[in-house]
């Protein structure tokens, strides 16, 4: 019988051998949404704001003009700081407005976190109209997730729009996950329509990614 290769960014050996990429990404998706819903509302608000005041630190947050970040559902990682602390650094703040029909996001700036919204069919917060903003122009861009490993590889929730975003032949910029670090796992199964972030920004961790996805040495401040 044969060894079986050590794993590697992509295979971990808390996965079954040779287990389907999907029902895993399922199952994942299933316990991470538990650890979501486990953290009560005030430890929440709390947890954000020390990873919100991380990003705030770091050089691709201080030197970008043009920031599109995703808009916190209720049990997610709360994003109206780093909205409302762009403003006030005078930077250009974009959200996105998913286009359904044609499958994909569009990045649209936004100057009020209440008139310039509308909670879509699906739940989701995400500008009421604009017209769509360059993605060439785009610096940073603040992902979502429901979990992610020390390879940089990210789950979503399964609809692919911020993987097809961040492919973008126009998009130039930085991928910057931001999650508690409670969502950290193992290891994420990826394909090949999958994008990993370029550094991962947490209430208690700051890790940044080679573009094969190694960590490059995450700094504890």
């Amino acid at each position: 019988m044969t060894d079986r290769p050590a794993p590697t960014s992509h295979e971990d050996e808390s996965f079954p051998f040779r287990a389907n990429p999907y029902d895993v990404k399922t199952e994942l998706r299933q316990r991470l949404r538990k650890v979501l819903a486990g953290i009560p509302p005030d430890e929440l608000g709390a947890r954000s704001l020390r990873a919100c005041h991380r990003l705030f630190e770091q050089p691709e947050y201080l030197e970008a003009e043009v920031i599109m970040v995703f808009l916190s559902l209720p049990t997610e990682i709360e994003t109206a700081p780093i909205v409302l602390r762009g403003w006030q650094d005078r930077k250009r703040m974009l959200a996105p407005k998913v286009s359904w029909s044609q499958r994909r996001m569009l990045p649209v700036e936004i100057r009020s976190l209440t008139e310039d919204l509308v909670v879509s069919t699906m739940g989701i917060r995400e500008p009421v109209s604009g017209i769509p903003f360059p993605i060439s122009l785009i610096d940073l861009v603040i992902v979502p997730g429901l979990g992610f490993d020390e390879f940089g590889n990210r789950l979503g929730r399964g609809r692919g729009f911020y993987d097809r975003f961040l492919s973008h032949s126009e998009f130039h910029g930085v991928a910057c996950a931001l999650a508690f670090e409670a969502q950290m796992t193992p290891a994420v199964p990826v394909g090949p329509l999958d994008r990993h972030v370029d550094m991962l920004v947490t209430d208690e961790k700051v890790r940044r990614f080679s573009s094969g996805g190694d960590a490059q040495g995450g700094s504890w401040s």
